[in-house]
């Protein structure tokens, strides 16, 4: 579904120019889950971004579902985002004031779906939360407000979740139930690509890749 080629992404800092990455060649196969690891500063979050459509390569190819993306116009790239991406960050990027029902349904808003709320309490009842639909996020213990990240990246029905360090914040017993909620996603027939940091998060993946110094090292 995903297939990048052969691709660097070069920032300026002044006069020098950074490779964030160079020459990542990478396949991500519908329904996989792949994991990357790597140590801080290596390009993983880079690597995300370009996944995500939330950044362009400097060179190379990226194809989605065989379209290159740098044919997509910026509306494409946001419909892409909105309906087709789902993302799960370490720091679960709530909104504070919304109740998890709220926050859930937020992307189904912003597509202009119709019933909202009933897509997003179903979206929360497959991840164990139906007793919370009214809780905001200062109401919720960590380990639930990851929860409702999975949940309204999932609400969407996308084709693929990209998830940034999803358990850097829990404690591994709460991080163990996510990766769970994640491989019963995944069973839906959803792709995965996880950044961790965790050899026991990795262990979820049907593949790991090292990423360092913007170069994917093993595959």
């Amino acid at each position: 579904m995903i297939r990048l080629e052969n691709v660097h992404k070069i920032y300026r800092d002044g006069d020098q120019q950074v490779h964030a990455l160079s020459q990542v060649n990478l396949n991500v196969a519908r329904g996989e889950t792949l994991t990357i690891m790597g140590p801080s500063g290596s390009g993983k979050s880079t690597l995300l971004h370009i996944l995500g459509c939330l950044d362009r390569p400097t060179k190379g190819r990226y194809l989605f579902d065989g379209k290159d993306v740098a044919d997509f116009t910026e509306p494409e790239l946001a419909r892409t985002r909105n309906k087709r991406i789902g993302f799960v960050f370490q720091s679960f990027n709530l909104l504070v004031r919304e109740t998890a029902l709220e926050n859930v349904t937020l992307p189904l808003l912003y597509a202009g779906e119709r019933h909202p709320t009933t897509r997003g309490k179903e979206a929360l009842d497959s991840v164990g939360l139906s007793h919370r639909y009214g809780h905001r996020p200062g109401q919720l213990s960590g380990g639930e407000q990851q929860r409702v990240a999975i949940a309204r990246a999932i609400v969407k029905n996308p084709d693929i979740i990209l998830a940034d360090e999803p358990t850097g914040n829990l404690d591994s017993q709460v991080g163990s139930q996510i990766m769970k909620i994640f491989k019963k996603v995944n069973e839906q027939g959803i792709s995965l690509v996880i950044i961790t940091h965790s050899r026991e998060v990795a262990r979820f993946g049907d593949r790991t890749i090292t990423i360092r110094d913007g170069k994917i090292e093993s595959a």
